[in-house]
């Protein structure tokens, strides 16, 4: 693509272009712990650790893992939700020159046993109350060592009191650790005072195998260099020039979006990072909201709109007035949850778009300017982005054609992990090609159609599933929807869609299906429309369209049903 339309739309602060500095990513940390040593790095239920004694105890704790046997380049897991220990794990393996292998809490042994065995993890920190989970899981794998921690440890001390008393053994905190496994404050404790380890961490190390596509075939490890989290913090700084005060940290760590959008741009930008263990919790997540007051909130639509429709955020008992700038991403964002989210607040909700292969963010709305409904924006500095055909894969199509998303950035992940095929299908001549259908409108913003996997094929038509999903959605008695093909003996393979109503509401099929005929072509109309209480997603609240599909399977066996 030779222009770059897109530049002409960025805010007036951000810059078209970007440098990016030769360093390994903790440096972000260094400085501000220089610049802003007492502010709060984390925030947790009433504790903090500054931004220097977070820098202390980083280099503390890599300093153990050397001595433990971490050698540069190691994979080191991390299995824990969002508490201030993931902050000192992460930024202490990087100094020790490992690698960042951090995997989903949520996990069963089998599940987690997977990508153990695929990343060779031999040291592991983990939460307390998942430390059964890795005991069940680390047979067959390369595991010497966990390095537990309580979550009360950083909790203040009355806090920790109560919880000591009242819910650790109840809750399956109190645990006792096998004879080669340690605690994280002992660890801290027998290196008290010790500088960061002589190990020579460049921009070009490893810094992180970022798993993805558990949801849609074989989980892969991304393997991102030092430089590349650099280059999309640096980025994502860019689009949030203001900065704030306290960030939200609500997205799970765990998840690249909360590690980088949330955590690695607060780091750098010297905010406090509010952390939300389990943002499924609203009534915890509201009362951070209005005990910190976050200026910043990356989250998913879910969400949002699980905030707008909150009994006490509708009565208006809290107070979130202090959001400015939010992130919208993983999944798409409904004109009227944006709109809602907005009111309540007085900040921006704009969306945007990324990937673990990019991690993570490579487009957003603007912050200041326009937004346009239903587009995830414009590319951040530096990110090329072309739409190519998606007959031949190589040539660019103009405006307003449907094409797969093709990118290339200083943000792009080298390959996958012990996956060269996979690699090659999904990195060529520079370009990471992202398996998203996607559109440029004139003035470079882009929009997704789908995913190219997804694509459903009624007598041989093609349907995206979110074009449907966006028209039910607009539905005013529906709250969430999911769209999938499922086989049909006359066309092959239909549409059908899992709807949860909006409570209290009076729905029918019938009501949906020609509520859809006025905006949908005929073919894309759902044959089958199925009401649910909840929809199963990812923790990161995207819809798990595959899974809805597999449970259809697992009802209807034969493949064939008669349409609702």
């Amino acid at each position: 693509m030779e222009s770059y339309p897109w530049l002409e739309h960025y805010d007036p602060s951000v810059p078209k272009h970007l440098e990016y500095p030769e360093v390994p990513l903790f440096k972000h940390l260094q400085d501000s712990a220089k610049s802003h040593p007492d502010k709060a790095c984390t925030l947790f239920k009433g504790g903090s650790i500054s931004y220097a004694e977070m820098d202390r105890l980083t280099d503390e704790l890599a300093a153990g893992l050397v001595e433990l046997g971490v050698a540069k380049g190691q994979p080191v897991g991390i299995f824990m939700p969002n508490i201030p220990q993931f902050v000192l794990a992460f930024y202490a393996v990087l100094k020790a020159g490992g690698v960042v292998t951090s995997f989903n809490p949520l996990y069963t042994p089998r599940e987690l046993q997977h990508q153990m065995q695929d990343s060779g993890v031999e040291i592991m920190f983990v939460m307390s109350s998942f430390y059964p989970t890795v005991n069940a899981a680390r047979s067959d794998t390369k595991l010497r060592r966990c390095i537990v921690t309580n979550v009360k440890e950083y909790l203040p001390g009355m806090k920790r009191l109560l919880f000591t008393l009242l819910k650790e053994k109840k809750e399956g905190h109190r645990v006792e650790l096998k004879p080669d496994d340690l605690w994280l404050q002992d660890v801290l404790a027998s290196h008290k005072g010790a500088p960061i380890p002589d190990v020579d961490v460049t921009p070009d190390s490893v810094a992180l195998f970022q798993y993805s596509g558990g949801t849609t075939g074989l989980s892969k490890a991304a393997v991102v260099l030092h430089r590349n989290l650099v280059a999309n913090t640096l980025q994502i700084h860019a689009w949030f020039p203001e900065g704030g005060d306290v960030l939200l940290m609500a997205i799970p760590l765990y998840h690249v979006y909360g590690m980088v959008a949330g955590m690695t741009f607060a780091v750098k930008a010297a905010l406090s990072m509010a952390m939300v263990p389990n943002p499924r919790d609203l009534e915890d997540l509201l009362d951070n909201i209005v005990t910190y007051k976050p200026t910043n909130f990356p989250g998913v639509p879910t969400l949002y709109n699980a905030i707008n429709h909150h009994p006490g955020v509708v009565a208006g008992k809290y107070d979130m007035s202090s959001i400015r700038a939010c992130i919208s991403g993983s999944a798409p964002l409904m004109k009227e949850t944006k709109e809602r989210f907005e009111a309540l607040t007085g900040g921006k909700l704009c969306e945007g778009y990324g990937l673990s292969e990019a991690p993570t963010a490579t487009h957003c709305n603007p912050i200041d300017g326009e937004n346009r409904t239903g587009s995830i924006g414009l590319p951040f500095p530096d990110v090329e982005c072309r739409i190519v055909s998606l007959e031949d894969e190589t040539t660019s199509l103009p405006p307003g054609e449907i094409g797969e998303l093709v990118m290339r950035s200083p943000n792009v992940m080298v390959g996958y992990h012990n996956m060269p095929t996979e690699t090659n299908n999904t990195l060529r001549d520079g370009w990471l090609y992202t398996g998203d259908i996607a559109k440029m409108d004139e003035d470079g913003y882009f929009y997704i159609v789908d995913r190219k996997k997804e694509l459903i094929k009624p007598g041989g038509y093609q349907v995206w599933p979110r074009e449907v999903e966006e028209v039910l959605a607009e539905h005013p008695k529906v709250m969430e929807v999911g769209v999938a093909g499922v086989p049909d003996a006359y066309r092959g393979e239909t549409v059908k869609a899992w709807v949860v109503p909006a409570e209290g509401a009076n729905l029918t099929p019938d009501e949906l299906k020609e509520w859809c005929k006025d905006y949908l072509a005929p073919f894309k109309v759902p044959t089958e429309i199925e009401f649910r209480d909840a929809l199963p997603k990812t923790t990161v609240g995207k819809v798990l369209r595959r899974e809805l599909v597999s449970q259809h399977l697992a009802q209807h066996p034969s493949g064939e049903e008669e349409s609702s």
